[in-house]
């Protein structure tokens, strides 16, 4: 069911572009949209002692990855900006792909959900040795891993199947991230047990379980409770 918030964030007719990415860059594509003005005026998340509030719907829902897409971005900004002891060119050259492909995510929900986005959320990567490639590895694969099993989770929450298309374009990406971190960490890793269900499926999470996780590597507090459950 469409909630009030659904209408604010970006129209289905206007999803067209983002669906045929050979018309224009995933960049250029959410400029376009901003620059022609194709979002509806929304009152900005509310804040409370439990966090910024996501929403609820549709809305919340993207706010959701959104959320998941900024810690994602600034993790591999920092990674890329102080590089591991001992990378490899290949490595850096694959890392930093991955860094444009989540700064790209973000800018995508960022541009669609308009004025119904959340803030610019704060970080806290103190747990994570930068100078170390195991910790900025392992750091990594948490972060693709809890991405992959967010969206799976959250499909099925989502009322509108174009918002629905554009977040299986997007997990399928987040998974290609976690096979090549998992290889790197150790080789044939890329779809063990660890990752993929006995019925063959890549694992799910609920946005609760995801959040919770998140909050270890966010100063800001997350608050999900009008999300949708079912």
């Amino acid at each position: 069911m469409k909630t009030q918030n659904d209408s604010q964030i970006l129209p289905v007719g206007e999803l067209e572009e983002v669906r045929n990415p050979s018309r224009r860059s995933f960049f250029q594509v959410t400029g376009g949209i901003a620059a022609a003005g194709m979002f509806f005026a929304a009152c900005k998340k509310s804040s409370s002692n439990n966090g910024v509030n996501l929403g609820s719907g549709d809305t919340g829902i993207l706010n959701y990855a959104y959320a998941l897409e900024q810690l994602e971005a600034a993790f591999y900004t920092q990674v890329i900006a102080s590089p591991y002891t001992g990378i490899t060119a290949d490595e850096r050259a694959l890392l930093t792909d991955i860094r444009d492909h989540e700064v790209a995510h973000r800018e995508f929900f960022k541009a669609a959900l308009g004025t119904s986005a959340i803030q610019a959320l704060t970080v806290n990567f103190s747990a994570i040795d930068f100078n170390s490639r195991t910790s900025v590895l392992n750091a990594a694969k948490t972060f693709e891993d809890l991405g992959v099993s967010a969206y799976n989770g959250a499909g099925k929450l989502i009322s509108n199947p174009d918002y629905l298309v554009i977040a299986g374009k997007i997990v399928s990406v987040e998974a290609r991230h976690a096979a090549y971190i998992r290889d790197l960490l150790a080789d044939n890793s890329f779809a063990d047990s660890t990752a993929v269900g006995s019925n063959g499926l890549d694992l799910s999470n609920s946005p609760s379980i995801v959040l919770a996780a998140a909050s270890a590597y966010l100063t800001t507090k997350i608050d999900g409770s009008n999300l949708p459950t079912n």
